[in-house]
Protein backbone atom coordinates (compact mmCIF):
# COMPACT_ATOMS: atom_id res chain seq x y z
CA UNK A 1 0.00 0.00 0.00
CA UNK A 2 2.96 2.45 -0.22
CA UNK A 3 1.34 4.09 -3.01
CA UNK A 4 -1.20 5.46 -0.70
CA UNK A 5 2.20 7.42 1.12
CA UNK A 6 3.13 10.36 -1.79
CA UNK A 7 0.25 13.28 -1.09
CA UNK A 8 -0.40 13.54 -4.30
CA UNK A 9 -1.69 9.73 -5.17
CA UNK A 10 -4.11 10.19 -2.19
CA UNK A 11 -5.49 13.60 -4.45
CA UNK A 12 -5.54 11.36 -7.30
CA UNK A 13 -7.13 8.32 -6.01
CA UNK A 14 -9.80 10.46 -4.64
CA UNK A 15 -10.30 12.48 -7.85
CA UNK A 16 -10.56 8.96 -9.23
CA UNK A 17 -12.96 7.78 -7.28
CA UNK A 18 -15.54 10.32 -7.53
CA UNK A 19 -15.26 10.62 -11.13
CA UNK A 20 -15.60 7.14 -11.16
CA UNK A 21 -19.08 7.53 -9.97
CA UNK A 22 -20.14 10.27 -11.77
CA UNK A 23 -19.40 9.52 -14.88
CA UNK A 24 -21.46 6.39 -15.38
CA UNK A 25 -24.16 7.78 -13.39
CA UNK A 26 -24.24 10.84 -16.32
CA UNK A 27 -23.58 8.33 -18.88
CA UNK A 28 -26.67 6.05 -18.67
CA UNK A 29 -28.90 8.98 -19.33
CA UNK A 30 -26.89 10.13 -22.38
CA UNK A 31 -27.04 6.28 -23.41
CA UNK A 32 -30.81 5.93 -22.86
CA UNK A 33 -31.11 9.27 -25.11
CA UNK A 34 -29.03 8.06 -27.87
CA UNK A 35 -26.47 10.63 -27.06
CA UNK A 36 -23.23 8.79 -26.45
CA UNK A 37 -20.64 11.13 -28.17
CA UNK A 38 -22.17 14.11 -26.23
CA UNK A 39 -19.52 14.20 -24.15
CA UNK A 40 -17.13 14.17 -26.58
CA UNK A 41 -18.56 17.52 -27.89
CA UNK A 42 -18.56 18.56 -24.84
CA UNK A 43 -15.08 18.38 -24.14
CA UNK A 44 -13.80 19.69 -27.42
CA UNK A 45 -15.95 23.13 -26.18
CA UNK A 46 -14.25 22.62 -22.79
CA UNK A 47 -10.62 23.03 -24.09
CA UNK A 48 -11.88 26.87 -24.78
CA UNK A 49 -12.28 27.21 -21.09
CA UNK A 50 -9.13 25.54 -20.24
CA UNK A 51 -7.13 28.05 -22.38
CA UNK A 52 -8.79 30.99 -21.48
CA UNK A 53 -8.28 30.05 -17.85
CA UNK A 54 -4.90 30.06 -17.98
CA UNK A 55 -5.21 33.67 -20.28
CA UNK A 56 -6.87 35.35 -17.36
CA UNK A 57 -4.69 33.44 -14.61
CA UNK A 58 -7.68 31.89 -13.21
CA UNK A 59 -8.64 28.07 -12.16
CA UNK A 60 -9.25 26.24 -15.86
CA UNK A 61 -11.35 24.06 -14.04
CA UNK A 62 -14.26 26.74 -13.34
CA UNK A 63 -13.43 28.78 -16.41
CA UNK A 64 -13.94 25.21 -18.25
CA UNK A 65 -16.86 24.34 -16.25
CA UNK A 66 -18.53 27.51 -17.15
CA UNK A 67 -17.63 26.83 -20.84
CA UNK A 68 -18.35 23.61 -21.06
CA UNK A 69 -22.03 24.64 -19.51
CA UNK A 70 -22.50 27.61 -22.13
CA UNK A 71 -21.38 24.91 -25.16
CA UNK A 72 -24.24 22.35 -23.58
CA UNK A 73 -26.84 24.80 -23.65
CA UNK A 74 -25.96 25.64 -26.76
CA UNK A 75 -25.54 22.05 -28.40
CA UNK A 76 -29.29 21.36 -26.93
CA UNK A 77 -30.87 24.49 -28.53
CA UNK A 78 -29.36 23.58 -31.83
CA UNK A 79 -30.86 20.07 -31.06
CA UNK A 80 -34.40 21.86 -30.59
CA UNK A 81 -34.30 24.37 -33.90
CA UNK A 82 -32.30 23.37 -35.96
CA UNK A 83 -33.33 20.45 -37.82
CA UNK A 84 -31.91 20.94 -41.09
CA UNK A 85 -28.41 22.16 -40.60
CA UNK A 86 -28.05 21.04 -37.06
CA UNK A 87 -25.37 18.70 -37.54
CA UNK A 88 -22.84 21.24 -39.59
CA UNK A 89 -23.65 23.93 -36.40
CA UNK A 90 -22.86 21.38 -34.02
CA UNK A 91 -19.33 20.46 -35.88
CA UNK A 92 -18.63 23.90 -35.86
CA UNK A 93 -18.93 24.48 -32.31
CA UNK A 94 -16.86 21.61 -31.59
CA UNK A 95 -13.66 22.19 -33.98
CA UNK A 96 -14.07 25.85 -32.69
CA UNK A 97 -13.93 24.77 -29.35
CA UNK A 98 -10.75 22.77 -29.65
CA UNK A 99 -9.30 25.50 -31.70
CA UNK A 100 -10.44 28.10 -29.46
CA UNK A 101 -8.47 25.96 -26.71
CA UNK A 102 -5.00 25.66 -28.53
CA UNK A 103 -5.36 29.80 -29.97
CA UNK A 104 -5.89 31.18 -26.32
CA UNK A 105 -3.41 28.80 -24.11
CA UNK A 106 -0.39 29.80 -26.66
CA UNK A 107 -1.57 33.77 -26.05
CA UNK A 108 -1.38 33.23 -22.26
CA UNK A 109 1.87 33.74 -20.00
CA UNK A 110 1.79 30.74 -17.83
CA UNK A 111 0.52 28.26 -20.42
CA UNK A 112 1.97 25.92 -22.74
CA UNK A 113 1.00 22.95 -25.17
CA UNK A 114 2.55 20.91 -21.97
CA UNK A 115 -0.45 22.43 -19.62
CA UNK A 116 -2.82 21.57 -22.61
CA UNK A 117 -1.71 18.07 -22.99
CA UNK A 118 -2.38 17.14 -19.33
CA UNK A 119 -6.08 18.18 -19.68
CA UNK A 120 -6.59 16.46 -23.11
CA UNK A 121 -5.23 13.12 -21.86
CA UNK A 122 -5.82 13.35 -17.95
CA UNK A 123 -2.77 13.82 -15.20
CA UNK A 124 -3.33 12.89 -12.06
CA UNK A 125 0.12 13.52 -10.62
CA UNK A 126 -0.52 17.28 -11.40
CA UNK A 127 -3.66 17.39 -9.47
CA UNK A 128 -3.89 20.21 -7.04
CA UNK A 129 -5.89 20.85 -3.65
CA UNK A 130 -7.82 23.38 -5.57
CA UNK A 131 -8.73 20.82 -7.92
CA UNK A 132 -9.80 18.44 -5.63
CA UNK A 133 -11.88 21.04 -4.03
CA UNK A 134 -13.60 21.96 -7.14
CA UNK A 135 -14.35 18.28 -8.26
CA UNK A 136 -15.98 17.65 -4.58
CA UNK A 137 -18.04 20.67 -5.39
CA UNK A 138 -19.07 19.76 -8.65
CA UNK A 139 -19.14 16.01 -8.18
CA UNK A 140 -21.73 16.30 -5.35
CA UNK A 141 -24.05 19.05 -7.62
CA UNK A 142 -24.06 15.70 -10.82
CA UNK A 143 -25.15 12.95 -7.92
CA UNK A 144 -27.83 15.22 -6.22
CA UNK A 145 -28.82 15.64 -9.76
CA UNK A 146 -28.73 12.05 -11.43
CA UNK A 147 -30.19 10.37 -8.33
CA UNK A 148 -32.68 12.82 -7.16
CA UNK A 149 -34.25 13.15 -10.50
CA UNK A 150 -33.52 9.94 -11.59
CA UNK A 151 -37.32 9.24 -12.32
CA UNK A 152 -38.25 12.19 -14.19
CA UNK A 153 -34.46 11.58 -16.06
CA UNK A 154 -35.14 8.30 -16.64
CA UNK A 155 -38.76 8.97 -18.24
CA UNK A 156 -37.62 11.98 -20.28
CA UNK A 157 -34.14 9.37 -21.71
CA UNK A 158 -36.69 6.81 -22.70
CA UNK A 159 -40.08 8.65 -24.11
CA UNK A 160 -39.59 12.23 -24.45
CA UNK A 161 -43.53 12.48 -26.33
CA UNK A 162 -45.07 10.45 -23.16
CA UNK A 163 -42.71 12.78 -20.39
CA UNK A 164 -44.37 15.73 -22.17
CA UNK A 165 -47.68 14.44 -22.08
CA UNK A 166 -47.66 13.37 -18.15
CA UNK A 167 -46.78 16.87 -17.23
CA UNK A 168 -42.78 16.61 -17.11
CA UNK A 169 -40.96 20.18 -18.07
CA UNK A 170 -38.74 18.03 -20.89
CA UNK A 171 -36.83 21.15 -22.43
CA UNK A 172 -35.86 21.81 -18.39
CA UNK A 173 -35.21 18.37 -17.89
CA UNK A 174 -33.37 17.89 -20.96
CA UNK A 175 -30.89 20.96 -20.15
CA UNK A 176 -30.73 19.92 -17.33
CA UNK A 177 -28.52 17.06 -18.47
CA UNK A 178 -26.68 18.46 -20.92
CA UNK A 179 -25.25 20.99 -17.91
CA UNK A 180 -24.88 17.98 -15.58
CA UNK A 181 -23.04 15.87 -18.48
CA UNK A 182 -20.70 19.45 -18.93
CA UNK A 183 -20.04 19.03 -15.32
CA UNK A 184 -19.01 15.72 -15.25
CA UNK A 185 -16.68 16.23 -18.03
CA UNK A 186 -15.13 19.14 -16.70
CA UNK A 187 -14.59 16.81 -13.29
CA UNK A 188 -13.15 14.20 -15.20
CA UNK A 189 -10.65 16.18 -17.66
CA UNK A 190 -7.78 15.87 -14.85
CA UNK A 191 -8.48 12.25 -14.57
CA UNK A 192 -8.65 10.59 -18.01
CA UNK A 193 -8.74 14.30 -20.09
CA UNK A 194 -11.32 15.69 -21.95
CA UNK A 195 -10.53 13.38 -25.30
CA UNK A 196 -11.54 10.38 -23.52
CA UNK A 197 -13.86 11.30 -20.70
CA UNK A 198 -16.72 9.86 -23.53
CA UNK A 199 -15.39 6.43 -23.15
CA UNK A 200 -15.96 6.44 -19.19
CA UNK A 201 -19.35 7.94 -19.72
CA UNK A 202 -20.50 4.95 -22.04
CA UNK A 203 -18.01 1.93 -21.76
CA UNK A 204 -19.17 1.23 -18.04
CA UNK A 205 -23.01 1.36 -18.92
CA UNK A 206 -22.67 -0.65 -22.09
CA UNK A 207 -20.72 -3.39 -20.19
CA UNK A 208 -23.33 -3.28 -17.41
CA UNK A 209 -25.93 -3.59 -20.35
CA UNK A 210 -24.11 -6.90 -21.42
CA UNK A 211 -26.03 -8.52 -18.36
CA UNK A 212 -28.48 -6.58 -17.11
CA UNK A 213 -32.20 -5.65 -17.72
CA UNK A 214 -33.17 -3.05 -15.03
CA UNK A 215 -32.34 0.19 -14.94
CA UNK A 216 -31.39 0.27 -11.44
CA UNK A 217 -29.20 -2.71 -11.82
CA UNK A 218 -27.48 -1.54 -14.62
CA UNK A 219 -26.75 2.17 -12.88
CA UNK A 220 -25.40 0.77 -9.71
CA UNK A 221 -23.30 -2.10 -11.62
CA UNK A 222 -22.25 0.51 -14.32
CA UNK A 223 -20.60 2.83 -11.21
CA UNK A 224 -19.03 0.09 -9.90
CA UNK A 225 -17.17 -0.73 -13.17
CA UNK A 226 -16.50 2.63 -13.61
CA UNK A 227 -15.15 3.22 -9.91
CA UNK A 228 -12.97 -0.02 -10.24
CA UNK A 229 -11.43 0.52 -13.28
CA UNK A 230 -10.39 4.55 -12.50
CA UNK A 231 -8.99 3.12 -9.43
CA UNK A 232 -7.50 0.35 -11.01
CA UNK A 233 -5.92 3.00 -13.71
CA UNK A 234 -4.64 4.66 -11.09
CA UNK A 235 -2.70 2.44 -9.34
CA UNK A 236 -1.30 0.60 -12.99
CA UNK A 237 -0.05 4.31 -13.90
CA UNK A 238 1.53 4.36 -10.11
CA UNK A 239 4.04 1.32 -10.84
CA UNK A 240 3.87 1.09 -14.68
CA UNK A 241 4.47 4.72 -15.60
CA UNK A 242 1.56 4.62 -18.37
CA UNK A 243 -1.34 7.36 -19.09
CA UNK A 244 -3.86 6.88 -16.28
CA UNK A 245 -6.39 8.08 -18.98
CA UNK A 246 -5.87 5.74 -21.55
CA UNK A 247 -4.98 3.32 -19.03
CA UNK A 248 -8.91 3.47 -17.42
CA UNK A 249 -10.59 3.37 -20.93
CA UNK A 250 -8.73 0.36 -21.83
CA UNK A 251 -9.49 -1.35 -18.60
CA UNK A 252 -12.90 -0.76 -19.15
CA UNK A 253 -13.39 -2.01 -23.02
CA UNK A 254 -11.55 -4.93 -21.30
CA UNK A 255 -14.38 -5.31 -19.36
CA UNK A 256 -16.96 -4.60 -21.63
CA UNK A 257 -15.50 -7.51 -23.96
CA UNK A 258 -15.31 -9.55 -20.39
CA UNK A 259 -18.86 -9.44 -19.90
CA UNK A 260 -19.73 -9.57 -23.58
CA UNK A 261 -18.40 -12.92 -23.88
CA UNK A 262 -20.34 -14.06 -20.22
CA UNK A 263 -23.40 -13.04 -21.51
CA UNK A 264 -23.62 -14.40 -24.79
CA UNK A 265 -23.73 -18.23 -23.82
CA UNK A 266 -25.95 -16.66 -20.44
CA UNK A 267 -28.22 -15.20 -23.14
CA UNK A 268 -28.01 -18.57 -25.66
CA UNK A 269 -29.44 -20.24 -22.41
CA UNK A 270 -33.05 -17.70 -21.92
CA UNK A 271 -33.25 -17.96 -25.38
CA UNK A 272 -33.56 -21.89 -25.59
CA UNK A 273 -35.57 -22.17 -22.10
CA UNK A 274 -38.11 -19.66 -23.49
CA UNK A 275 -38.48 -21.64 -26.62
CA UNK A 276 -38.72 -24.81 -24.53
CA UNK A 277 -41.72 -23.06 -22.31
CA UNK A 278 -43.55 -21.63 -25.83
CA UNK A 279 -43.70 -25.36 -27.16
CA UNK A 280 -45.04 -26.86 -24.05
CA UNK A 281 -47.91 -24.48 -23.44
CA UNK A 282 -48.42 -25.45 -27.16
CA UNK A 283 -48.56 -28.91 -26.36
CA UNK A 284 -50.61 -28.21 -23.38
CA UNK A 285 -53.32 -26.20 -25.45
CA UNK A 286 -56.63 -28.85 -27.06
CA UNK A 287 -57.18 -29.15 -30.44
CA UNK A 288 -60.46 -27.59 -30.95
CA UNK A 289 -62.91 -29.69 -33.76
CA UNK A 290 -63.92 -28.23 -36.82
CA UNK A 291 -67.65 -26.99 -35.79
CA UNK A 292 -68.75 -28.65 -38.75
CA UNK A 293 -68.43 -32.00 -37.26
CA UNK A 294 -70.73 -31.46 -34.80
CA UNK A 295 -73.35 -30.37 -37.25
CA UNK A 296 -73.18 -34.02 -38.57
CA UNK A 297 -75.76 -36.76 -38.29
Amino acid sequence: MEFLDPPFMQRALLAAVLVGVIAPAVGIYLVQRRQALMGDGIGHIAMTGVGLGFLLSTSPVWMATAVAVVGSVAMELIRWYGRTRGDIALAMLFYGGMAGGVLLINLSDTGSNANLTSYLFGSLSTVSTEDITAICLLAAFVLLVTLGLRRQLFAVSQDEEFARVTGLPVRTLNLLVAVTAAVTVTVAMRVVGLLLVSALMVVPVAAAQQISRSFKVTFVLSVVIGTAVTLAGTVTSYYQDVPPGATIVLLAIAVFIGLTLLATPLARRRARRSDAASEECTLEVPASRPATDELRV
